[in-house]
């Protein structure tokens, strides 16, 4: 497991523990120092003998590989201006489904619609989800209904019965 700090911290406690050795402290009473175990600073050694102070430097952690260049990124987000039909699709509303397949399709890489979701919303574009909706509703009707009826067989509350004492 990595320790905590910086890719910088890390690096000056290694030389710390190089240059403490260097003045005739045992690795254990570096280790304990230090606060890690003797193995560890037994390893920053062997590299510090075999490599110099190079071995001790700082190794960039990249993290994981993008799944988009920065030119494919660009692309898809052009693909996004234009209409879901222009691309085969039968109606005008992108999901992250719809943008998944597409960039599957024409990139050739695989994307969840969960991680595209939040991927769009981060540059500043939400997916559409169509609403089910029956074609024959008839919002005017309705609204008729709501004021005519409605009032008429909305259940009451109970009036409480008198109490005689």
């Amino acid at each position: 497991m990595r320790s905590k700090g910086t890719a910088q911290e890390l690096e000056a406690r290694r030389r710390l523990a190089a240059a403490k050795c260097g003045e005739g402290w045992t690795q254990v009473e570096v280790a304990a120092f230090l606060g890690v175990h003797p193995v560890t600073v037994a390893k920053w050694m062997a590299r510090h003998r075999r490599d110099g102070n190079a071995g001790l430097a700082a190794k960039p952690t990249p993290g994981r590989p993008r799944f988009l260049t920065p030119a494919q990124e660009r692309q898809v987000l052009r693909w996004l201006d234009q209409k879901p039909t222009a691309h085969g699709f039968r109606t005008d509303l992108w999901t992250s489904r719809r943008v998944a397949e597409l960039i599957r399709r024409k990139l050739g890489v695989d994307f969840h619609p969960d991680y595209l979701r939040a991927w769009m919303r981060g540059r500043g574009y939400s997916p559409q989800r169509p609403r089910r909706r029956a074609k024959q509703k008839d919002q005017t009707t309705i609204d008729g209904w709501k004021k005519r009826d409605w009032p008429r067989i909305e259940k009451k509350p109970r009036r409480p019965k008198p109490t005689s004492s």
